[in-house]
């Protein structure tokens, strides 16, 4: 059994994510969409709030699992079978920094191979981080989250949306 993993700390997750989540998981019989705290970012939404956002926004993709994960990917992935990381690029800079990742991972577990999915161009611009800032000041996110996750930025963000 192919089985792949796409970790990201997805606070929130986005139409972009999905999109490549979708896409990731013809690629493996298994796709373990993986929720990795970053010690360098303070998040919005919890891990258990990731999850189930997560778990709700996917629940139409068959071979999908959510999980939390914590520690290193590489002990991560061995520990699950996982073989494969998929990693969704939007733009130049992004490629730059996951080919280094990606260089380092097969450094320290040879055995895994990443692979890359390029952004659809409709989602190119989106990011968690400028989800978070325009949620933070009651801006428009037509298009760019899943219709439950922009509820839940709409209630996390209460004071700057009528809801």
């Amino acid at each position: 059994m192919r089985i792949g993993i796409c970790p990201g700390s997805f606070d929130p997750v986005t139409n972009g994510h999905i999109d490549i989540f979708e896409r990731g998981s013809k690629l493996v019989d298994k796709l373990i969409v993986a929720v990795f705290s970053n010690p360098t970012k303070q998040p919005v939404f919890t891990m258990a709030e990731r999850e189930e956002m997560l778990r709700e926004t996917t629940k139409h993709i068959p071979n999908i699992e959510v999980a939390s994960a914590e520690g290193l990917l590489n002990e991560y992935a061995m520990s699950h079978g996982a073989t494969i990381i998929i990693r969704g690029l939007r733009a130049l800079s992004d490629f730059e920094y996951e080919f280094q990742r990606a260089l380092l991972m097969k450094q320290i577990e040879p055995a895994i191979e990443t692979v890359f999915i390029m952004a659809n161009t409709k989602y190119s611009y989106v990011s968690s981080t400028g989800i978070r800032e325009l949620a933070c000041f009651g801006g428009k996110l037509d298009g760019m989250v899943p219709d439950y996750v922009e509820q839940r930025l709409k209630t996390k963000f209460k004071d700057k949306y009528k809801v």
